[in-house]
């Protein structure tokens, strides 16, 4: 379907589960002007979630045009049947497996249910959870993987490409299948890899932590996120995420035997080959707005640790002319200083150096 010829999304939408991606996208809602109602197993979170205007607990007496299901993994395919059992509603889930759930309630439900079944995954979210983490600003020029099955009615995958649009982001439709594949391979891999570095990390001395900068905060970042969470959705996809591991098991055992060669005539060949696959997989990696990446460059200035530092830093970026594409701050832990690191593009970067050094900024090259 064209945009233009999408079905209306009017509400009421339900939205099942008041965490971090449910109170989103009901935040959204609100703001379009929808009735937003929620459910919920912890009455917590929806006196937080309404506390928050993402709407009002449901009642018997709703009748949603839309469900929105966003629960734990393990507790989808449940969430989904109860939702196309008791309303006439499209019924959407945004779990970030898909192929599992849609079997699940595939053996649960007749087939003219089913096809009001459309599942979907926005590629959004935080190491924190709950509907305090919520916004209406999260899924803002993200993309999120719409996937219908084969007896899907199109006004159903219709609607939900109207929720997407409205909550900003960008809709694409994808096999369920072929979605986990990639979500193995763009989230459930780096997850773990982010992990089996942090775990390194655990016992340290501390004078071996006292050497933290930012790239190993980088690399570890999405660590901290739930486990509970991280194995009910590690469980669901573990048939694409073993293939994975299983190349990414070959590929250390190659790295160990680079590593292991030395230094003698020709022996750092295949190292360098291993290093220059890692440069080709982050080139490969879309810029902005998924158009391809354009070769950026760092600059980093010392910023003083006082507040209206670090916007008159970005105040001056604006001033001189030059878009920051990215931002990363690293404290350094024995002066109130942080070394900020303003990721540009490249040929606008000397540039950037002399202005700010004109100004008195601290930089480094």
């Amino acid at each position: 379907m064209t945009e233009d010829a999408l079905p209306p999304l009017t509400g009421p939408v339900e939205v099942v589960g008041a965490g971090l991606i449910g109170t989103s996208i009901a935040l959204v809602c609100r703001r379009l002007g929808l009735d937003v109602v929620l459910r919920d197993t912890s009455a917590k979170h929806i006196r937080t979630a309404t506390g928050l205007g993402a709407g009002r607990a449901a009642t018997a007496a709703d009748r949603p045009q839309l469900v929105v299901v966003a629960v734990p993994p393990a507790e989808i395919a449940g969430a989904v049947v109860d939702a196309l059992s008791r309303t006439d509603a499209v019924v959407t889930d945004v779990g970030s497996v898909k192929a599992a759930p849609l079997a699940a309630v595939a053996d649960r439900v007749r087939a003219s249910d089913l096809a009001r079944y459309v599942g979907s995954h926005p590629m959004a979210g935080s190491e924190r959870s709950g509907p305090l983490a919520a916004s209406a600003a999260l899924f803002d020029g993200r993309p999120w993987a719409v996937t219908p099955h084969a007896g899907a009615d199109p006004r159903a995958v219709g609607l939900v490409e109207s929720l997407v649009l409205e909550c900003g982001a960008a809709p694409l439709l994808m096999d369920p299948a072929e979605h986990d594949r990639a979500v193995a391979r763009i989230s459930h891999l780096p997850h773990l890899a982010a992990v089996l570095v942090a775990g390194r990390l655990a016992a340290a001395p501390a004078e071996h932590l006292a050497l933290s900068g930012q790239g190993v905060r980088d690399v570890t970042r999405v660590a901290a996120s739930d486990p509970a969470l991280w194995q009910q959705i590690l469980e669901s996809n573990a048939d694409a995420v073993l293939d994975l591991l299983g190349e990414v098991r070959a590929d250390l055992d190659a790295l160990m035997s680079a590593v292991a060669a030395g230094s003698g005539p020709g022996a750092g060949t295949d190292l360098v080959d291993i290093l220059a696959r890692g440069n080709a997989g982050t080139a490969a990696i879309p810029g902005k707005h998924g158009g391809p990446a354009r070769p950026t460059r760092s600059v980093f200035v010392s910023v003083p640790d006082h507040p209206g530092e670090l916007a008159r830093l970005f105040g001056d970026a604006g001033e001189i002319g030059v878009n920051i594409e990215d931002v990363h701050i690293d404290h350094d832990p024995g002066r109130p200083v942080g070394l900020t690191e303003l990721v540009v593009e490249k040929g606008r970067a000397e540039h950037l150096l002399a202005a700010l050094e004109s100004r008195g900024w601290t930089t480094h090259r």
